[in-house]
């Protein structure tokens, strides 16, 4: 059973910057692509970027060139580094399995905050 563990959100002005970890554990962590998701209030649960075990990336287009996804296979860690935020970025960023099931549990995410 995958467990998930999001850090570093907060509250920040519109342009700044934040970075997300994920610990994962409770899957062979390296083989797995990993993905961050984000949900708004009122709103679905989007994804936001995706990369593989050996490190390929892919972005939505709403965060393309501000976001980066990495992952550290050593440390079953995944990061999410945020630049030039804008209050549309505004949600709860979970990270999960790419090829997630519908009995894979979530952890508690991490709520950003822009402010304008």
């Amino acid at each position: 059973q995958v467990q998930l563990v999001e850090s570093g959100g907060g509250l920040v002005q519109a342009g700044g910057s934040l970075r997300l970890s994920c610990v994962v554990s409770g899957i062979i962590f390296r083989i797995n692509t990993m993905a961050w998701y984000r949900q708004a209030p009122g709103k679905q649960r989007e994804l936001v970027a995706r990369i593989t075990g050996d490190g390929r990336a892919n972005y939505a287009d709403s965060v393309k060139v501000r976001f980066t996804i990495s992952r550290d296979n050593a440390k079953n860690t995944v990061y999410l580094q945020m630049n030039s935020l804008k209050p549309e970025d505004t949600a709860v960023y979970y990270c999960q399995r790419y090829s997630y099931s519908a009995s894979d549990s979530w952890g508690q995410g991490t709520q950003v905050t822009v402010s304008s």
